[in-house]
């Protein structure tokens, strides 16, 4: 009969075991890199969110220089009419750029934190943007109505997202059938983007995980500095 003291000895080893590969659905849980919350999907660790208190990152006077986004903007080929959802808008870096180039639009601006939520305000009235709509969303859900948006948006964001799979299926939902996703994550290919790694996405990690909720690549468009900025449209679902 093995004694009690030796069964203690044996739990304590495998408790810790158990608990770094614990899965709950999609997602896996297991402590590895500190810039990540210890949870990972499909293979990936997901990145800790970047707090209000950096949002003068957000806004750095040589954003324009490393990430062009203007030539973003253009990428995404705007009409007047579109509705755009930029998903974790932040301060609004992109919102009111896009506001300009689609006045007879709508552009929903989408975040979670409250901190965020109060500049958009604040911004959407210094810019008189009555084309933008602040709306906020949760850690699963977009929080948009079915079928409306043409284009949506998601600048070095998605890394960060706690439920993606949850998030994507809602941004699909969400979208028209002929709707155009514009994901932009720092290139993890490349040693030379000075960024964080579990802040940069390969386009193969990308790929995988949008096929995942039905979304198809159209295209990476190669002319950002330091960004992949790729194109998926809705495939089966």
């Amino acid at each position: 009969m093995i004694k009690v003291h030796k069964l203690l000895g044996i739990f304590s080893i495998l408790i810790p075991f158990i608990s770094a590969c614990a899965q709950e659905g999609p997602y896996a849980y297991k402590k590895d890199d500190p810039n990540g919350i210890g949870k990972w999907y499909m293979g990936r660790e997901i990145a800790h969110v970047m707090g209000f208190q950096g949002m003068y990152w957000l806004e750095r006077p040589e954003r324009e220089k490393e990430e062009k986004a203007t030539k973003l903007l253009e990428n995404m080929q705007l009409s007047e009419t579109d509705v755009i959802a930029d998903i974790g808008a932040g301060s609004g870096y992109h919102v009111f750029k896009m506001a300009e180039k689609a006045p007879k639009g709508i552009i929903y601006a989408v975040d979670i934190q409250e901190e965020m939520l109060e500049v958009l305000k604040l911004r959407k009235r210094e810019f008189k943007a009555s084309n933008v709509q602040i709306v906020k969303g949760s850690e699963k859900n977009v929080n948009l109505p079915k079928n409306t948006l043409d284009k949506v948006l998601i600048v070095d964001v998605y890394h960060e997202m706690g439920y993606p799979m949850e998030m994507m299926q809602s941004i699909y939902n969400a979208m028209k059938k002929e709707g155009k996703l514009y994901l932009i994550e720092y290139r993890g290919e490349d040693p030379r983007v000075p960024i964080k790694r579990l802040h940069k996405m390969t386009a193969d990690q990308a790929v995988k995980e949008m096929a995942a909720v039905g979304f198809v690549l159209e295209e990476n468009i190669a002319n950002l500095p330091w960004q992949h900025c790729m194109v998926f449209v809705k495939g089966v679902n």
